[in-house]
């Protein structure tokens, strides 16, 4: 049985075609992200990414730094300037693993709690409901199409 030989060029024609309705579709949510970056500032000071590291902190009873930037896809550089920020506030607190000194978890410490609980959602209050009114099947798709498109997009920071 002859093997069949896969071409591994791209049809760049094909690709240039939607390369403009992209970087557009794109550019709207980079955006729509920065407004909703405004009104969340007015919360508590507090940046998009420094209250998704307290809601992830939250979801969890610890984590270490190494997890936790996994998580929230922030380089382990980036993410300890903001741990710092965070414990400056006194939002969360490092303690040293028992058996392991060179371990330190997160945790996050009552006030951090009580801002999670108090804060608006990371997401505009327009796409909430906008998201909220799709089908089952189609939450789950579009879901699905952004964390595919920012795999594309390459490595994290």
């Amino acid at each position: 049985m002859p093997e069949k030989i896969v071409s591994t060029e791209m049809d760049l024609s094909s690709v240039m075609a939607f390369e403009l309705p992209i970087f557009q579709a794109l550019r709207r949510l980079q955006q729509a992200g920065e407004v909703h970056a405004k009104r969340l500032a007015r919360f508590g000071g507090l940046t998009p990414m420094q209250l998704m590291i307290l809601q992830v902190l939250a979801g969890e009873e610890r984590l270490t730094a190494s997890d936790l930037s996994g998580r929230v896809s922030l380089t382990a550089a980036t993410l300890s300037g903001m741990l710092d920020r965070l414990e400056e506030r006194e939002l969360l607190h490092r303690q040293r693993d028992d058996q392991d000194r060179r371990r330190q978890w997160l945790l996050l410490s009552d006030a951090g709690r009580e801002l999670v609980r108090q804060a608006p959602s990371l997401l505009p209050p327009g796409f909430r409901q906008r998201f909220a009114a799709l089908a089952d099947w189609e939450r789950h798709s579009l879901t699905a199409a952004l964390l595919r498109a920012a795999e594309l997009c390459g490595e994290m920071e």
